[in-house]
């Protein structure tokens, strides 16, 4: 559930070999299994931060077509951080998933280092990216120039506006069907399922461990749905709402980005002795709308206009840690023109050259469901939504428009009941933007065995594990032991966290919260480590759904 593409790219990944649809999907080997699902063989990782962290990589071989197990293959890229306990507290694999969808997975085999009290040395991380992502074979791209600089305003206030944005939503679905056609008729969340099945059996154990977050949610929770005594333990951070995927969800998200943007333009006024946009809320939004608007005739540095201005942006209402940056960027474009801040953000949010998240993300979220065909339905909604928060409204609406015309078949998705699964600790801050709090409400009455750990307050999405010890102790303990907080009566959070505080810029310089943070919680501090820093900025990049 993603408006930007990610940057974060396994290496390896190859998109030039996607030139005709023949070339895109491998005949099936003279010596697969009858059930289409090849041997695993692990070798070194060329990726230096999997090298960095001893793991392994491997590709394996599953059905393009689960009806046709006999048929063209596919092959997903994994990646492997063994466990380095005893072998006597040997708790089995963790399979880990970013979310986006689209969202490389590889590196998340490192995450098991940041589970408190060494439980993550319990299990064998296993990272991996899904069917048509990164160094999974083949590789989804339709236009890699899609996201080029200086795009046409998001708002279509004009017939020429709306009329720009529909046709390249349209020549962008006809590119990915021209490219990738029959990879594109297995990209549902319910085929992604079954790979995760297919990791399972070729890892050799009766059941998996899952870490999933923002879409990974749902990947999850449809996983559990169709096999739930396959799950030992599982973790979900930032829950999708299962009853709005996926049309609804986006039009959800709209309002959560400006209530959030809004948090943001308080934040600086907070500070206008750092920043000099306003002392208040109302003087910072209307300095920032009004610059955006300015945008439309001359854009900032010749690449950013009023779409790449939002896309920048909205990186604040996603995630606390990278206020300083969007504030300092902020000020020296109003203040003095300085364009340098601005173009570092939009490079780091739109991956520009790159669409391979942005054409799984589609693939997966026009296939999982019908999106409405009749663009009057498309528009009534969203000029409604952007009446009452504009900010984000039709850049999201625009990023998910080539669903009207995806030449790929949507399917049903799975009625999510995790009444079977064993357990799950559900995770998520109250003012969660692309994954609204109510999600983890409603999968929390889903799963009856389940506990939610709120965040009161918190805008930051998908946090666990990056330094709040209230939130990440109670995820150790559940790895650990498989302990879980009491269930508390009625439709609310189990349990309870203050999110991390926000970070506290000084005029001498940027001070982010990914760099300087320092934790309190459960009367304990912790500073972050520069290799948990450097895996939160990487991760944010893909957990952007």
């Amino acid at each position: 559930m993603s408006r930007l593409v990610a940057t974060l790219v396994a290496a390896g990944l190859v998109l030039g070999a996607l030139v005709s649809a023949p070339a895109a999907v491998a005949a099936p080997a003279a010596n697969q299994p009858a059930d289409g699902v090849g041997p695993l063989v692990w070798g070194p990782c060329t990726d230096p931060v999997l090298t960095q962290a001893h793991a392994d990589c491997a590709l394996l071989t599953v059905p393009l077509d689960y009806a046709d197990p006999t048929g063209p293959t596919i092959q997903l890229a994994l990646s492997r951080v063994e466990h380095t306990a005893p072998d006597a507290q040997y708790q089995g694999v963790m399979l880990v998933n970013p979310g986006g969808p689209g969202g490389s997975g590889l590196e998340l085999s490192t995450l098991g280092q940041f589970v408190p009290n060494r439980v993550g040395s319990d299990y064998d991380w296993i990272g991996f990216d899904p069917r048509g992502v990164g160094a999974s074979k083949p590789a989804l791209s339709c236009d890699n120039n899609y996201f080029g600089a200086n795009r046409a305003n998001y708002a279509p206030f004009t017939p020429d506006l709306q009329q720009t944005w529909l046709t390249r939503s349209q020549g962008y679905a006809q590119a990915c069907g021209k490219a990738n056609l029959p990879l594109l008729q297995h990209m549902s969340t319910i085929d992604s399922a079954k790979d995760m099945d297919s990791i399972r059996s070729a890892l050799g154990v009766d059941q998996l461990n899952y870490y999933g977050f923002s879409y990974g949610t749902y990947l999850g929770q449809v996983y559990s749905t169709l096999y739930p005594q396959r799950v030992r333990r599982m973790v979900l951070d930032s829950n999708v709402d299962p009853r709005n995927v996926w049309y609804q969800a986006n039009l959800n998200q709209d309002v959560a980005f400006n209530n959030n943007i809004n948090t943001w333009f308080s934040w600086v006024a907070k500070y206008d002795n750092v920043f000099h946009l306003g002392d208040n809320q109302l003087t910072v939004q209307r300095a920032f709308y009004t610059a955006e608007n300015a945008l439309s005739g001359k854009p900032a540095g010749g690449k950013v206009g009023p779409d790449e201005w939002t896309d920048l942006f909205e990186q604040a209402a996603y995630y606390r840690f990278g206020w300083v940056d969007m504030g300092n960027a902020l000020s020296a474009w109003i203040n003095h023109q300085d364009p340098g801040g601005l173009i570092n953000l939009y490079q780091q949010a739109d991956s520009p050259g790159d669409d391979n998240e942005f054409a799984v993300y589609l693939a997966v979220q026009c296939t999982d469901v019908q999106w409405p065909t009749a663009w009057i339905t498309w528009q009534r909604d969203n000029w409604q939504t952007y009446a009452k928060a504009p900010f984000e409204t039709w850049g999201n609406a625009w990023y998910n428009a080539p669903c009207i015309y995806w030449p790929a078949k949507a399917g049903t998705p799975v009625a999510v009941d995790g009444s079977q699964v064993a357990g799950a600790l559900l995770i998520d801050e109250t003012l969660d933007a692309p994954t609204p709090y109510e999600g983890s409400l409603e999968v929390r009455q889903l799963y009856p065995n389940s506990r939610l750990v709120a965040e009161p307050g918190g805008t930051t999405h998908a946090d666990s594990l990056f330094g709040d010890l209230c939130v990440d102790d109670q995820i150790a303990d559940y790895l650990g032991t498989g302990k879980l907080p009491p269930r508390k009566a009625g439709n609310g959070p189990d349990t309870t966290c203050a999110p991390l505080p926000d970070p506290v810029p000084t005029a001498t310089g940027p001070s982010t919260s990914t760099n300087h943070t320092m934790s309190t919680q459960s009367g304990r501090v912790t500073a972050q480590s520069e290799a948990q820093n450097a895996l939160r900025e990487r991760l944010a990049r893909v957990l952007r759904g």
